[in-house]
């Protein structure tokens, strides 16, 4: 059922069993699960069925760590979320990943790799990926072994989701035509209410930036809103708990994490055109679009006191001279025009065109220009960033329409973020010209002291990082090392829970939402399994 806000009398009270906030990948997902199973659940999401230029505007605050993008347009408050204009890279996590990294500090997870394999399986289903991709070997290729790298690289692989707007209302039949499932558009929950034993949540209080107000109550409560807002919800909650919601040990909003961009280095003219040809470029595989990636071996990992950072190979001209005038005018575009329905439509025009361009005529055009010499092969970086405390979102000064503290990050990078990358060109360079391959010149930031990244446009769509918001309300055995348990409840507390990449303890390579979305199964079925009782 599709409901709104603003259609509710005054102070109205809402029940449910369960309330989910956020209606995003996790959120929808969720709701997916529990629905049909004798439980009434609640989705309450900031926006409505599409862009609105208000709403988008409650998710902006203030940069004040290394350069980042702007927080307003960092992640999109409407039905569907993030989801709406994402490029569809679906990959796993490995397992050393969930390990404890003795030289990754705050590494390890509260699950093991195992343990999420069904809810994978789970994922890669509900994104349409082929059979092969529900076991852990349709993620592997053996491009790495092919062109002699096997002793310090192996190769994973992104699958694609090429289903635009999966997540989207519309393609939410199947939960507004749900008589358990409820969800309200326009409900921005102002404040979490918790008992003054601070050990469970009574209700939410919402508000809508039309004036209306109401109460949710519910059994369980779930915050799926993302790594910036889930920290800010519990953070500003703080009438009861002076530090906020869950936030004794000082762990919420802390250990912000993304997957920062760069250019590692490039290859000496006419060498390593193979090497581009084997990993940028997609293949089409069981029905299936797939992209190799470049990942530094475990034995490598645990040898240099390294991260599981990401390399891959793209044919470019001279970054002296610039981001050439078409890409130049696409991001100006893309940036300036608000991701309304119609501007959204020409996005996914645009993505068809470059697969189109890519399957069938890139391959030939980048051979002449390779041959010429106007292009050369850079090798760029997708990485790992460690789990840094000083990473993080606090409460900013300043408060938005619904006079709720925006949001300030804080993001920081560390020296092992960068050395790693250091440490993983020095191996290929080797390994590239033990093979004959050709000459890898590191990129010039690399020599450079301190733990800046450089932000530098011809890199990518994505010049800084890949909008990847993790962390900030981490898994943990303890509560002195994060903000939920293994089974990603707030701990101390008895019915408050989180969904989504906050709970990431490390951040991997790989692109969270698969993660997302598998952990979003498991903990559908944690709560069926508490489930018990009616609705209040």
């Amino acid at each position: 059922m599709l409901h709104d806000l603003n259609d509710y009398p005054e102070n109205a009270e809402l029940a449910c069993d369960i309330a989910i906030v956020g209606g995003g990948a996790a959120g929808i997902t969720l709701a997916r699960h529990l629905a049909g199973h004798g439980v009434e659940v609640c989705v309450v999401e900031s926006g409505g069925r599409d862009f609105d230029a208000a709403t988008q505007d409650l998710a902006a605050g203030p940069d004040r760590g290394d350069p980042y993008y702007a927080l307003v347009d960092a992640r999109l408050r409407f039905l569907g979320g993030t989801t709406n204009i994402w490029g569809g890279r679906c990959a796993r996590l490995e397992a050393i990943d969930l390990e404890t990294r003795p030289w990754v500090p705050l590494s390890g997870w509260p699950l093991t790799l195992d343990e999420l394999e069904p809810w994978y399986a789970q994922a890669a289903s509900d994104f349409a990926l082929p059979e092969s991709a529900a076991a852990a070997s349709g993620w592997e290729d053996d491009n790495a072994a092919r062109h002699g790298l096997e002793s310090d690289f192996v190769t994973r692989c992104w699958h694609f989701d090429n289903e635009r707007e999966r997540f989207n209302a519309a393609r939410m039949g199947d939960l507004f035509g749900a008589g358990d499932v409820r969800i309200v558009l326009h409900a921005n929950v102002t404040r979490i209410g918790v008992a003054a034993e601070a050990n469970r949540v009574e209700a939410l209080e919402l508000a809508s930036l039309e004036g209306r107000r109401a109460r949710l109550v519910a059994r369980h409560y779930v915050l799926a809103a993302g790594g910036i807002e889930n920290a800010r919800l519990l953070l500003a909650s703080d009438d009861v708990e002076a530090a906020g919601v869950g936030n004794h040990h000082d762990q919420v909003g802390r250990c912000f994490m993304e997957h920062p961009h760069a250019r590692a280095g490039r290859l000496e003219p006419r060498a390593g055109f193979d090497l581009w040809a084997a990993f940028q470029r997609r293949h089409g595989v069981d029905g299936n679009e797939i992209a190799a990636v470049l990942l530094p071996a475990p034995a490598l990992q645990r040898e240099a006191g390294i991260l599981n950072t990401a390399f891959t190979f793209k044919l470019q001209r001279d970054s002296a001279h610039g981001v050439a005038l078409h890409k130049r005018l696409y991001n100006d575009l893309k940036h300036q025009l608000a991701p309304t329905r119609a501007n959204r439509a020409l996005w996914h025009r645009y993505r068809d065109l470059r697969r189109f361009i890519q399957h069938r005529v890139r391959r030939r055009v980048e051979s002449v220009r390779f041959a010429r010499g106007t292009r050369r092969v850079n090798v760029m970086v997708r990485a790992e960033q460690a789990p840094n405390p000083a990473s993080r979102v606090r409460l900013a000064g300043e408060r938005d329409a619904l006079g709720m503290p925006r949001a300030a990050l804080e993001w920081r990078l560390s020296e092992l973020d960068k050395r790693t990358v250091a440490v993983m060109v020095e191996r290929l360079a080797a390994r590239l010209a033990a093979r004959g391959i050709g000459q890898l010149e590191p990129a010039a930031w690399l020599r450079e002291p301190g733990t800046a990244w450089p932000v530098d446009a011809t890199v990518g769509n994505h010049a800084i990082g890949g909008y990847h918001h993790m962390g900030t309300t981490r898994m943990s055995e303890a509560p002195e090392r994060g903000v939920v348990d293994r089974d990603c409840r707030v701990h101390g507390y008895a019915n408050l829970f989180v969904a989504g990449s906050s709970v990431f303890p490390t951040a991997s390579w790989a692109n969270p939402t698969l993660t997302i979305v598998a952990l979003a199964h498991r903990l559908g079925d944690h709560l069926l399994a508490r489930k018990g009782g009616a609705t209040p």
